[in-house]
């Protein structure tokens, strides 16, 4: 009996083990991610999704993810917030890194530039009004991070529990980050919180394990800091290393009028490159 049991229990635990492997060893496998740039040639050139700082005087506020550098990108993402105030002729980028130690990061910049290669992906669009009330609460949350002075790339402090942090403190920021932002689900000294869009909560013990369940997220299992689970509103799985796989965005998102969009695209169709 007691034989058959641990042979249950390690039948589980290897059967666990291969869905958090399958998703990394998937992007390693496939050479969907490039492991071999150097830092200082690699890409860093804008991917052209937010609008020109210059030619719209809305505010904006976006939320980006890229893979990130080297051999993390298996498993995780990176993820920033840029935000352009009603009138201002440029954006302002938040963010945290640990090359050297941690920082955390404001700086005037382009704000959909390429992660080292990686090219960015927007995760949320919010604009106006709304992105005005946003952009007040933003500046307050980057001044009280309480983990400015400490980075883990795992399971965290990193950038993503940061940028987490702040989606939690402000209202008008109701987003989901993917499911491979590793070290979202940090929660420091807490055990329970909201989840990052506001929709739900989670449960977390250290960055290590936990489960979250939210309108936006969907049900979320965190084992060894990666997530697996299902979102119902998004149509989608999530998997590790993978992320989110659906057939909608949750997420806050602009569009442009029909006619703008439809001027923007005649006057650039020649010059559009492939995107197979």
């Amino acid at each position: 009996m007691v034989i058959k049991r641990l042979l249950k229990i390690t039948l589980i635990c290897v059967a666990l083990l291969a869905l958090l492997l399958s998703g990394p060893l998937y992007i390693m496998l496939s050479g969907s991610h490039d492991t071999g740039s150097n830092w200082r040639t690699s890409s860093r050139d804008s991917a052209g999704l937010a609008p020109p700082a210059g030619e719209n005087v809305d505010a904006v506020v976006q939320v980006y993810a890229a893979r990130a550098f080297r051999w993390r990108g298996y498993f995780a993402v990176h993820t920033w917030i840029s935000v352009k105030e009603a009138g201002a002729d440029h954006y302002t980028v938040y963010d945290v890194t640990g090359f050297r130690r941690a920082s955390v990061n404001a700086r005037r910049e382009v704000p959909d530039r390429a992660w080292y290669g990686s090219p960015p992906q927007l995760i949320a669009d919010i604009r106006g009004d709304k992105a005005e009330q946003a952009i007040a609460g933003i500046l307050e949350a980057v001044e009280h991070y309480p983990y400015a002075n400490d980075y883990t790339a795992w399971p965290g402090p990193n950038s993503n529990t940061f940028v987490a942090w702040v989606i939690r403190e402000v209202p008008e920021l109701d987003v989901a980050l993917p499911s491979h932002a590793v070290g979202k689900d940090y929660l420091g000294g807490k055990f329970i919180s909201k989840a990052p869009s506001g929709t739900g909560y989670q449960a977390n013990l250290g960055g290590f394990f936990g489960v979250m369940l939210g309108l936006r997220e969907g049900l979320e299992f965190n084992v060894l800091g990666l997530s697996f689970g299902v979102s119902p509103l998004a149509l989608g799985i999530k998997l590790p290393g993978i992320g989110d796989l659906s057939l909608r965005s949750v997420n806050p998102m602009h569009s442009e009028p029909e006619a703008q969009r439809q001027l923007a695209n005649s006057g650039s169709q020649e010059s559009m490159p492939a995107s197979f």
